[in-house]
């Protein structure tokens, strides 16, 4: 939400001493903690002869458990998996799987996703696999920010995010600009992207004066620099349009997680890359 960027070492210490202080389980969302590894050793002082696979090791220990999306590091098309050191909420874990998941030896996946799975785990800790897709990411945000199109900097690691407010200033934030430019992008590319501000950040009117993103999410092994170029052209040519995206008006939230199914209309024109959209419908 913040843009992709990494917690450092220092600042999980510093956090599970507190949960030490007053006996919380510490649980790491590690489903990013290869590419937050590489940022480590890459950026914070003390860790640049640490490997990323010792880096997430030290994550792990400083840590009571983990879970993970395996879709991101681990490169399969669905799964995760929880890791604890408790072996009475494991066992209870497993229990649980049996009822929502499918028995623990495959808690619903396919035998070929287990197996991705398993390589995907030691892929993770490859340094030059993980840097490969990090620095897809800085390729792309160096092509927008040597067009002038304002992004989060530095760049994180597994999208680069626009700054819909700056991109789109005359859009208020009650008419979601973040969603607006989304909803533009594809128009205009035929790129599919995702909002990160209002529309993710609240669940009704509430005031919000918090970041504006549009999410340029990079999935693993999947495009080469020519379509990140595209990408890139697209972006920048909307940017020199701007002026051209509406705002948009909210035509049903659902009552959970809005962003997902959310839709919109525009309240004037879209008139983005030789399209002109009166009436379109925009699904979150």
């Amino acid at each position: 939400m913040a843009g992709g960027q990494p917690f450092s070492i220092e600042n999980l210490v510093e956090v599970r001493a507190v949960t030490l202080d007053y006996g919380v389980p510490l649980i790491l969302d590690a489903t990013r903690s290869s590419e937050n590894a590489l940022f480590v050793r890459r950026r914070e002082e003390g860790y640049a002869h640490h490997s990323v696979g010792e880096i997430v090791k030290l994550m792990a220990d400083l840590s009571d458990g983990a879970i993970f999306s395996s879709k991101k590091d681990h490169f399969v098309p669905i799964g995760g998996l929880v890791a604890v050191d408790d072996d009475a909420l494991a066992e209870r874990l497993r229990e649980l799987v049996v009822v929502y998941e499918g028995f623990p030896h495959y808690g619903g996946m396919s035998g070929a996703a287990m197996e991705a799975l398993a390589v995907g785990i030691r892929e993770a800790a490859d340094e030059a696999i993980v840097a490969h897709y990090v620095d897809q990411v800085g390729h792309l945000a160096a092509e927008l920010v040597g067009a002038g199109v304002p992004i989060v900097l530095p760049p994180g690691a597994h999208a680069v995010f626009l700054d819909a407010k700056r991109f789109l200033p005359h859009i208020p934030q009650h008419e979601f600009p973040a969603q607006a430019l989304a909803a533009a992008i594809y128009l205009a590319g035929g790129v599919r992207t995702m909002e990160r501000g209002i529309v993710s950040g609240q669940h009704g009117n509430e005031p919000y004066d918090g970041l504006e993103l549009v999410r340029l999410t990079l999935p693993r092994r999947v495009y080469t620099r020519e379509h990140l170029d595209y990408v890139a052209e697209v972006v920048a040519d909307l940017y020199r349009h701007a002026r051209a995206v509406p705002g948009l008006r909210m035509t049903y939230a659902p009552e959970q997680l809005r962003f997902f199914q959310a839709r919109f209309e525009p309240l004037a024109p879209f008139s983005v890359g030789g399209i002109e959209e009166h009436a379109l419908e925009v699904s979150a």
